[in-house]
């Protein structure tokens, strides 16, 4: 069972970006029985590994899978325990994210931090429809509040368009948001920021969650809020569903290791 651990740590398995063809890719594949009888977490100078039957699982870069609170690490643990016959990769998003973190934002945090700041040039919070005047409110219900915490809190004024014409925002703005993000470079929280951002489609739903101005499931209807219009005039897809329950699931986890890090018990 060794190299199942070795694929799993190279993302073999995750090999898509898109939930609902990674799962359509592993289904091709036998899952592998689950091997281990306990996970668990110790400490280790200063941060927290997580064990199978006492061994250190590593990174797909080959570095030992620690994070920086047992609280994190426990997270992870928890998924590997979670696991029944057989073991399951798509549905251990916080590992995913650890790995991503130390192999990657660990050694440069940058690209993860400009994509965050991309992202608010063209945040999904600032194109409103311009008709039907329902979903114009309930944009406006859900997404105000997150422009006034912005507004309020990072400093950042920004513009709003009607339909999807590209405004450019103030660059006095970005460089507010660009400060905000800057001061949360830790790896594994910026990790998680990041998964947020491009899971919404916003910066601004992601930064007012972490900072505990917006619940993960507010922050959620109000990435979906043009998606839940469609779904009540025309009804739901069922792989549109699959694939929003699987995002949805990657958004969790990124939102319970942020609650993770900040619980330092």
């Amino acid at each position: 069972m060794r190299e199942f651990l070795e694929d799993l740590e190279a993302g073999k398995q995750l090999s898509d970006p898109d939930p609902i063809r990674r799962a359509q890719l592993q289904s091709k594949l036998p899952l592998p029985k689950r091997f281990y009888k306990a996970a668990s977490v110790e400490e280790r100078e200063g941060s927290f590994a997580v064990l199978l039957d006492g061994k250190p699982v590593r990174t797909p870069g080959r570095a030992f899978l620690t994070l920086p609170t047992r609280a994190a690490a426990q997270l992870v643990a928890d998924e590997f325990a979670a696991q029944e016959k057989e073991i399951n990769p798509v549905s251990m998003p916080v590992l995913r994210i650890a790995n991503a973190a130390i192999d990657g934002v660990a050694r440069d945090p940058q690209p993860a931090a400009d994509e965050i700041v991309r992202f608010a040039g063209t945040d999904l919070l600032f194109y409103r429809a311009e008709s039907p005047a329902g979903l114009a409110a309930r944009q406006s219900a859900s997404w105000d509040p997150v422009l006034d915490w912005a507004r309020k809190d990072l400093g950042a004024r920004f513009l709003l368009a009607g339909g999807v014409m590209h405004v450019e925002q103030p660059a006095e703005s970005l460089e507010a948001v660009a400060r905000h993000v800057a001061a949360r470079n830790e790896p594994f929280r910026l990790s998680a920021l990041h998964v947020m951002t491009t899971l919404t489609g916003s910066a601004l739903l992601a930064l007012a969650v972490e900072a505990r101005a917006l619940d993960a499931e507010a922050a959620w209807t109000a990435a979906h809020v043009d998606e839940d219009w469609q779904i009540e005039q025309w009804g739901e897809d069922h792989d549109a569903k699959a694939r929003r329950a699987f995002r949805k699931a990657d958004m969790m986890g990124a939102v319970a290791l942020l609650g993770a890090l900040d619980d330092r018990a």
